[in-house]
């Protein structure tokens, strides 16, 4: 079972959101750029710090061979793991097909 996002949840149109949530850390650069790139592109979502969240770290850590990679991004059931914008762009644009 996932975590319901706890903290820091971005929603611009409740009824327009997409299933998206990414998992890591305020202090994780890759975090960082991941919540960067989504801001930028206008993508809904909800972040969960994992450093806050203990049932949310053990979901991630069962999605990645029991280590806490971040960020590890939930995109409507698709998980991707340290994702480069790129690929995170490549899921968001399979997402709307």
């Amino acid at each position: 079972m996932k975590p319901k996002c706890r903290t820091g949840v971005y929603v611009i149109d409740e009824r327009n959101m997409a299933n998206i949530t990414v998992y890591g850390a305020d202090w994780c650069p890759l975090t960082r750029r991941t919540l960067v790139h989504l801001r930028r592109s206008g993508v809904e979502f909800n972040y969960i710090d994992i450093d806050l969240d203990p049932e949310a770290a053990k979901w991630v850590e069962q999605q990645n061979g029991g280590k806490q990679k971040k960020p590890t991004v939930d995109i409507d059931g698709n998980v991707l793991t340290e994702p480069t914008n790129e690929e995170l762009d490549q899921a968001l644009s399979d997402l709307a097909a």
